[in-house]
């Protein structure tokens, strides 16, 4: 049996709304693609290769080998899809510790709540009262390898519980139930000090491959879903024009590392595989050719978010940024505006979503994100050290 509230939560937590949802890598659990803090979110969600904070667990572990505090944690909450369900949320709780001068650990906690559901059968008999929820719990580690490089591993539980242990009252396979995983991440951070005529500057570059698992199960393992393995790319120059002003400009590009949907006529498959039929591992390595419309969809499949950063002498900021989704791809194209202060351990940072587009359910998102930061190193003092031969 099918729960047709089910299945509109499922497509709800995806985030897609285009109106051509067939061209659309499927996966599950998408919430873990949701950007949590507010500083990225200000940016167009940018954050691979921004100079690291607490949040940098969800964004690229690797950065934290290069943070000048010994700890820090952020606590970041946002209201979601208001216009859709008024008591959905995320909520996003990372912090990091400095152990040696080389290694930081981390951990984070990622929970987003869908509000109350009344779920019912086919014949509209109510079955059950319900708070569908997914989380995400990690841990990190991010090693310097040299003054300017470093990499980062991260380990993550998910749960999806979108429908309870409901069944069809006939069989328990029929049915869904929560869903359980483990994934992980690889990632990768290089920055540069240097001079762009008489302006200190930094340059810096990351990689990240987010969500590298098995497939999900909610029902059966014939219709596992992919996760959304993810690859992120992205740079990020920093400008300080004077001890007052400092100016950031990054870029980042993102894809899906999931097979591309086929073509159908009517039932049948014309161009490409059916996706139920990709393992995982295949899966990610297809992702990069297997689009039925050549090389145009695959570049289609790619993402693009362009942020800036102004900080007046690190205590206030303001953000702006843009991101860009192909309309056959999803669709979300938005403009983000933020803001953020500073002062001693606390930080403070607001953003706000502004849609390209008409009757988008993400229109009018805010995000807050409280930081706090402790023993930071003493002028002068490196953080970086750089390897013995």
């Amino acid at each position: 049996m099918k729960y047709l509230s089910v299945l509109c939560l499922i497509i709800i937590s995806l985030q897609v709304f285009a109106q051509n949802q067939s061209k659309v890598p499927p996966h599950s659990v998408a919430f873990l693609l949701i950007s949590p803090d507010s500083r990225a979110g200000g940016m167009g969600d940018v954050g691979v290769a921004l100079s690291p904070d607490a949040n940098a667990a969800f964004w690229n572990p690797s950065k934290l080998a290069f943070t000048d505090k010994q700890s820090s944690f952020s606590i970041s909450y946002a209201p979601w899809l208001q216009n859709l369900a008024p008591d959905m949320s995320i909520s996003y709780l990372s912090a990091y510790r400095r152990m040696t001068k080389r290694i930081v650990a981390g951990a984070s906690l990622k929970y987003f709540d869908l509000g109350s559901l009344v779920i019912t059968n086919n014949q509209a008999q109510i079955l059950q009262n319900f708070n569908p929820r997914e989380f995400a719990i990690d841990v990190n580690l991010a090693i310097q390898l040299s003054a300017n490089f470093s990499m980062g591993v991260a380990g993550r539980f998910v749960q999806s519980n979108l429908s309870g242990t409901i069944t069809n009252g006939q069989s328990a396979v029929n049915g869904s139930s929560p869903a359980n995983v483990v994934c992980a991440d690889l990632s990768a951070y290089y920055h540069k000090d240097l001079f762009l005529g008489n302006i200190k500057s930094k340059l810096a570059f990351g990689l990240n491959i987010s969500n590298m698992g098995s497939k999900i199960i909610y029902t059966t393992v014939q219709n596992a879903d992919f996760l959304p393995t993810n690859l992120k790319l992205g740079t990020a120059l920093t400008l300080e024009i004077d001890e007052f002003n400092k100016f950031t400009f990054a870029l980042d590009a993102n894809k899906l590392l999931i097979p591309s949907p086929p073509t159908y006529s009517g039932s049948t498959i014309i161009k490409g595989r059916n996706p139920k039929d990709i393992g995982a591992l295949e899966g990610m390595m297809v992702s990069f050719y297997d689009a039925p419309g050549g090389l145009s969809e695959e570049l289609s499949e790619i993402n693009y978010c362009i942020g800036t950063e102004y900080w007046y002498k690190d205590l206030f900021a303001l953000r702006g940024g843009y991101f860009y989704e192909s309309p056959d791809k999803g669709n979300r194209q938005y403009f983000t505006l933020g803001m953020g202060l500073r002062y001693n351990t606390f930080g403070i940072d607001f953003s706000y979503l502004v849609p390209q587009t008409r009757n988008t359910p993400l229109a009018d998102t805010l995000r807050f994100s409280l930081m706090f930061n402790f023993d930071k190193k003493k002028k002068g003092e490196k953080t970086e050290e750089t390897p013995q031969e």
